[in-house]
C-alpha cells in the first residue's frame, strides 16, 4: 500500500517548482492532493484537483478554505509554500515590495493555516508543513525584504507548534538552502561572486522528498524542524 493511501492532501504555490514537486510527490505516494496557485485553472489535471487562489487575498483564502472542507474535506497535509522572492540593496527596496511580499508568503501562510488548522484540531490529526528558507534563520545581503517574510514565517510556525501541541495537529518548518528554480533566472548566480552555483543548488525534488518525509512520520513523531542545503 502506498504511504499516504487515504490522505488529503493540500499545497500551496503548487504551480511550479517547490510547490509542483511537493505537489507530485504527494500524489505519487497515494494522496488525493488538491494544488492551490492564482495561476491554475480549476479542475483534474495530472491526477491533482486544482484550485485557483490568490493566497495574498485572506478573504479569498477563507473563501477556498471552506470550500474544500465542505466540498473534498478536511486535509490530512497542509503545505504552506507559496511566496515571493528576490534580492534588492536595503537602500533601493520599498515598503510596497516588502507589503507584497508579506501579503503573500507571511499573511497568506497564517490565512491558510487559520482556514485549515481548527478542523483538523477537531479531528485530531493532521501535519502543517511550513515551507522556510536558509533566509529564516541566517542573514544574507541583499535580504531584507525576503529574509522579513521568511523570519516571520518562521515565528509562526514556533508559535502554532506551541499553541497545537498535544492535539495530533504536527507543525513542521522545511527550511532549504538555494534550490534550483525559475526563481533565480534574473539573478543569474552562475556569474555572481558568493552565490551557489545552479549545477550546485538543491532541485525540487529534494525538497519534496524532505516534506514526503515529514508527512510520513508515524502520529507519536514530531519533526519541528528540518533544514536542507547544498553539500558544499
Amino acid at each position: 500500500m502506498s504511504a499516504l493511501a487515504g490522505r488529503l492532501a493540500l499545497v500551496t504555490g503548487a504551480s511550479r517548482g517547490i510547490g509542483a514537486a511537493i505537489a507530485a510527490a504527494l500524489r505519487d505516494a497515494g494522496a488525493t492532493v488538491v494544488r492551490v496557485a492564482r495561476t491554475l485553472a480549476a479542475g483534474p489535471h495530472d491526477g491533482m484537483h486544482d484550485l485557483p487562489c490568490d493566497v495574498g487575498d485572506a478573504t479569498a483564502v477563507a473563501r477556498l478554505a471552506a470550500d474544500v472542507l465542505a466540498r473534498i474535506g478536511t486535509p490530512d497535509i497542509v503545505v504552506n509554500n507559496a511566496g515571493g522572492f528576490g534580492l534588492t540593496p536595503f537602500e533601493r527596496a520599498e515598503p510596497a515590495e516588502l507589503a507584497r511580499q508579506l501579503a503573500v508568503t507571511l499573511v497568506g501562510a497564517f490565512a491558510v493555516a487559520r482556514g485549515f488548522l481548527p478542523a483538523m484540531r477537531m479531528r485530531g490529526s493532521g501535519v502543517l508543513v511550513t515551507i522556510g528558507s536558509i533566509a529564516d534563520h541566517v542573514a544574507l545581503p541583499e535580504n531584507t525584504i525576503y529574509s522579513t517574510t521568511k523570519y516571520g514565517l518562521r515565528g509562526l510556525h514556533e508559535t502554532l507548534a506551541v499553541e497545537y501541541r498535544g492535539t495530533g495537529v504536527r507543525c513542521t518548518l522545511v527550511s532549504p538552502g538555494p534550490t534550483d528554480t525559475t526563481i533565480w533566472d534574473s539573478v543569474d548566480p552562475d556569474n555572481r561572486p558568493g552565490f551557489v552555483p545552479r549545477r550546485a543548488m538543491l532541485r525540487p525534488a529534494d525538497v519534496a522528498d524532505a516534506v514526503l518525509f515529514v508527512a510520513t512520520r508515524p502520529p507519536h513523531v514530531h519533526v519541528d524542524w528540518l533544514r536542507l542545503g547544498p553539500a558544499l
